[in-house]
């Protein structure tokens, strides 16, 4: 079965970190872009991070830059989401796509269209 499965989620206090996991399962991410998307109540989902298959080209929405940093291991077929400094506004539902069009060079929005893959979403809570 091809797959995505999202981890890591969790609640945290305000200014505390988590790693999201992003792991592959029947197929390999070597050749596919993978954006992060996040959907809080109420509200629409957006685009959070993404990283070219290479690892080259990596980009965040401005809500989250210099907070969030996003990384790949391709042997294990999996990419990583590092969030420190969460703040409450951060919470939301967050889920990885992989998108084989996309390189990851312009908005990360549009890949909601094109990604191929979807994983089932993890939660994050950031709460005092």
């Amino acid at each position: 079965q091809l797959q995505l499965v999202e981890s890591g989620g969790g609640l945290v206090q305000p200014g505390g970190s988590l790693r999201l996991s992003c792991a592959a399962s029947g197929f390999t991410l070597d050749y596919y872009a993978i954006g992060w998307f996040r959907q809080a109540p109420g509200k629409e989902r957006e685009g959070v991070s993404c990283i070219s298959s290479s690892g080259s080209h990596t980009k965040f929405a401005d809500s989250v830059k210099g907070r969030f940093t996003i990384s790949r291991d391709n042997a294990k077929n999996t990419v990583y989401l590092q969030m420190n400094n969460l703040k409450p506004e951060d919470t939301a539902v967050y889920y990885c796509a992989a998108d084989f069009v996309s390189a990851c060079l312009g908005d990360i929005a549009p890949m909601q269209e094109s990604a191929s893959y979807w994983g089932q979403g993890t939660q994050v809570t950031v709460s005092s």
